[in-house]
């Protein structure tokens, strides 16, 4: 039975649109054309009056649900504060297909996940990640040599997530073998389709050839952890003594996975394992390259940006002794390139956001948002928003210096219990590349009107090709 106060207050202004579809088809729409914060704004400016000129919630139909986007930075607040209280986390059930494991266990989902999330803490904080900055800087100049050096032209789009790939494997699954690289990245190209794909699984189609892929590449990862563990436990037994220091994230996990078991006593499989590390892999496949594809476009339309970038990093780089890798301390000197980064990643996000669901009656700002509807949060909402960014259509890294912007009003990583696990690596990975990339070329766009656009993966219409320029000394 409903809460008889709650009833009194009204659902938030807005339209469900056309009967099924809803406004799904608009909602698309705009992010295929490049400017998905109109769908956000057009409906701001539409129902300010009947929200008595503050419109900060609104209703809409998406994805073949009933849906309130919430529009402002304590909207965002409010949604990620309320965690597991008012809201939990929803996906479409299709992309559960392609995101969520096959495991067997009657483990809660999300205590599985807030569970697991304690557990891979200690190696996605600052502190877990210092000692992989070499490794990261090393893979990455050998990168640039192997597939960059001696090329006139390159597409950035297919390197980024090449690269991110590459290096994603080395540090979680230890493996650098071409042959091996080559075949996971063929699997998680036939992955990746599938969530731009008409979820429709029947023999033939994208959606199930993406779902046969996933099932592939954990089945491949699965293999790479039951021998890994073999070699540890041989080693263990050997040597009587395992200090727990590895230098892979693999081995680490591995080391203090054998140990942990379940609320009913069994002891993780390697499959389990693999499907956490699967999830790392995938998690961030699109967004970091997406995030890396961006700052290299602004970089080359910015000549004053590149070239306070390249100041930067050219003092980090005439620091080091020859030969001498990346550490800690140069990233954290790194203060304006992240700042650059960051403002790419507000005027292009690499998500449209993601969704809640109402787990109770509540009210926000005066509307009911029963139990069972879902929630969008939208970064555009407050990325493009003059009252958060003033002249939002400019490019200007300094509103991350200082203070930098408002709570909540910068969330290309998400916030609250829920933020991106993957946040610091990220963000060590985009300053490596960064370092390597600007202190070795210049470059310039091919194509001078090139355009990004959301399908819902952001992404360059033309895989923004760019004319490389090595520096007659790089270090």
């Amino acid at each position: 039975m409903k809460n008889v106060k709650l009833d009194r207050h009204p659902l938030p202004p807005g339209s469900t649109g056309w009967p099924i579809i809803g406004e799904t088809l608009e909602y698309l729409g705009t992010a295929k054309k490049g400017v998905p914060e109109n769908f956000v704004l057009d409906r701001i400016n539409k129902y300010l009056s009947s929200a008595g000129n503050s419109c900060k919630v609104f209703k809409t139909s998406l994805l073949l649900q009933d849906m309130a986007v919430l529009c402002t930075a304590g909207g965002n607040k409010f949604l990620f504060s309320n965690e597991e209280k008012l809201v939990k986390s929803w996906w479409p059930a299709y992309l559960d297909k392609l995101i969520v494991g096959n495991s067997e266990k009657t483990l809660n989902i999300t205590e599985e996940s807030n569970r697991f999330r304690m557990i891979l803490a200690p190696y996605l904080k600052p502190a877990g990640l210092q000692k992989y900055i070499g490794t990261m800087d090393s893979v990455t100049k050998k990168y640039l040599v192997t597939y960059w050096d001696h090329k006139d032209q390159v597409k950035v789009h297919q390197h980024a997530k090449k690269y991110a790939f590459t290096l994603a494997c080395k540090l979680m699954l230890d493996t650098e073998d071409p042959q091996l690289l080559g075949k996971l990245q063929r699997i998680l190209k036939d992955l990746s389709s599938g969530f731009t794909a008409l979820p429709i699984d029947l023999p033939g189609t994208t959606f199930n050839r993406a779902i046969r892929a996933s099932r592939q590449l954990r089945e491949e990862i699965e293999k790479i952890v039951v021998e890994r563990r073999i070699k540890l436990s041989t080693a263990s037994a050997n040597s009587m003594v395992d200090d727990g220091d590895h230098g892979d994230m693999l081995s680490s996990l591995l080391s203090l996975l054998m140990e942990e078991t379940y609320s009913d006593g069994k002891q993780i499989t390697e499959s389990e394992i693999a499907d956490k590390l699967y999830g790392l892999i995938v998690a961030g496949h699109d967004s970091i390259s997406s995030a890396l594809t961006t700052i290299m476009m602004y970089l080359a339309e910015l000549p004053q940006v590149y070239d306070a970038v390249l100041k930067e990093q050219m003092e980090i780089a005439n620091s080091k002794a020859a030969g001498e890798l990346l550490n800690w301390g140069d990233v954290q000197k790194m203060k304006y390139s992240w700042s650059v980064a960051c403002e790419a990643m507000r005027l292009l996000p690499p998500s449209l956001g993601t969704f809640r669901e109402a787990t109770t009656d509540f009210v926000y700002e005066g509307h009911l948002i029963p139990k069972g509807m879902k929630l969008h949060w939208h970064p555009h909402s407050t990325h493009k928003n003059p009252e958060c960014f003033p002249n939002p259509e400019k490019f200007d890294p300094s509103r991350f210096e200082g203070q930098g912007p408002p709570p909540f009003a910068f969330v290309p990583f998400g916030g609250g219990p829920r933020m991106c696990p993957g946040k610091e690596y990220a963000r060590l990975k985009i300053l490596v590349f960064m370092h390597n990339v600007v202190t070795k070329y210049k470059w310039d766009k091919v194509f001078s009107d090139e355009k990004f656009i959301w399908t819902p993966v952001l992404l360059p219409t033309k895989g923004l090709p760019i004319k490389l320029f090595p520096h007659n000394k790089s270090k």
